[in-house]
């Protein structure tokens, strides 16, 4: 299993070296896209079990945006749903024997946690405006500037550590029950991590869909008429 802190490149592209976990990352999404486009090609007024079972799948993401912000779920609905369903297939690659997945990885996790800063910002200013969206800052009063600002960027760091540290301990555990006791013994183990990598998708997308809603109803309040 590689070092999570010191990756050995696969192969290089040129001058570039590209990362184990940059060509599981690819396949992930090249599975996710694939999959996304053969399972609604045909859609249907009379569902399929399969279709049955994406839309609901649909509906609990809906269903979750809307009770975290109180809105509709529709601005939302694709990045945290693709956020969630990454990091879900992510965690569960490693149940794959040789593969280490991309989320116990520093640097998919910081981009991950990067992506989610962007798009803290990108809506907060879609709602807002860019004056509604740096006059939440200032909120409850401008004294509290520095400390707004410097919780955005510590809650993401946290996010980062949190992924990271959960997902990376479960391969850990698995792969060393693995090695002392044999194939079958670490079956309950995976299926345990199986559970750990869903719940930690499920907090990192609803993390996510916390300080989303936060930066819009600043903006949204501080928004001139």
């Amino acid at each position: 299993m590689d070092n999570p802190l010191q990756s050995t490149p696969l192969f290089h592209l040129g001058p570039v070296p590209v990362m184990p976990a940059v060509v599981v990352t690819w396949v992930i999404m090249a599975v996710l896209v694939g999959g996304a486009i053969l399972l609604t090609r045909r859609l249907s007024l009379h569902p399929t079990a399969t279709q049955t079972a994406m839309e609901l799948l649909v509906d609990t993401i809906d269903g979750q945006i809307r009770d975290t912000t109180g809105a509709a779920p529709e601005p939302y609905r694709a990045f945290i749903g693709t956020l969630f369903l990454f990091i879900l297939t992510s965690n569960w690659t490693s149940l794959i024997p040789g593969i280490t997945p991309p989320t116990a990885m520093m640097e998919t996790d910081a981009a991950l946690a990067a992506l989610v800063f962007v798009s803290v910002i990108w809506f907060g200013v879609r709602v807002g405006g860019v004056g509604g969206y740096l006059r939440g800052f200032a909120l409850p009063n401008p004294v509290m500037i520095p400390l707004n600002m410097l919780e955005s960027i510590t809650r993401t760091f946290s996010m980062f550590v949190r992924l990271f540290g959960n997902v990376m301990a479960g391969v850990f555990v698995v792969a060393i029950v693995a090695s002392l006791a044999g194939l079958f013994v670490p079956i309950p183990l995976m299926a345990l991590d199986m559970l750990i990598g869903a719940v930690q998708a499920y907090i990192f997308a609803v993390l996510a869909m916390v300080f989303i809603a936060a930066a819009v109803e600043k903006g949204a309040h501080k928004r001139p008429k």
